[in-house]
């Protein structure tokens, strides 16, 4: 078995096999709703000072996640597929499916409980989006996927609904995946948990 074959058979007896998270085991499944507008900035520039420079397009995402376990109280791991339609400057569909690991513990959680996720998948549009062949010359319908999330808690009353926002990114990996492409979104929207 080579090495490659190795690795994905250990990393599906790892999902198959969860380390039970509390956090993650109360509500495993959950649905989103998110909207976005696309900006012409590099993600790096959603970390530093610098202006983003929103375009007249935007994004509304349906997104389906799980959780299948994770360690302690403090991460968990699951999967997510996203629907995506884009409106107005691009009008195609996307559609995105992630490994998320989320850090669930915060030392505010008693006032607002609060978690952060990262995502890394695979991205397909069924057109050629033109923000990203305005922002690089040229892209493709596959490339990699990547999501930053932040999600509260609003009401501790309702712990089963959550505010997200997220950077909604698709690159080429620094030409891994295509020689050209990528775009950033930011984002806003609501959980649901169950």
């Amino acid at each position: 078995m080579r090495v490659g074959h190795k690795c994905v058979v250990v990393l599906v007896l790892v999902l198959l096999h969860p380390l039970r998270c509390p956090a993650a085991d109360s509500r495993p499944t959950a649905i989103s709703l998110y909207s976005a507008r696309l900006t012409s900035n590099h993600i790096e520039h959603f970390l530093t000072d610098e202006e983003l420079d929103f375009k007249a397009s935007y994004l509304l995402a349906l997104a389906v996640s799980h959780s299948f376990g994770g360690w302690r109280d403090n991460l968990s791991y699951g999967l997510e597929a996203q629907l995506v339609k884009h409106f107005n400057l691009q009008t195609h569909w996307e559609v995105n499916l992630l490994g998320i690991l989320r850090w669930e513990k915060f030392l505010w959680d008693a006032w607002l409980d609060t978690s952060a996720a990262f995502g890394l998948g695979a991205s397909y549009a069924t057109d050629k989006p033109e923000i990203e062949i305005q922002n690089d010359g040229e892209t493709a319908r596959t490339l990699v996927y990547l999501m930053f999330e932040l999600a509260a808690v609003p009401f501790k009353s309702q712990p089963q609904w959550e505010i997200i926002t997220r950077i909604h990114h698709r690159s080429n990996a620094f030409g891994l995946v295509a020689e050209d492409g990528g775009s950033n979104a930011l984002a806003l929207g609501l959980r649901y948990r169950f």
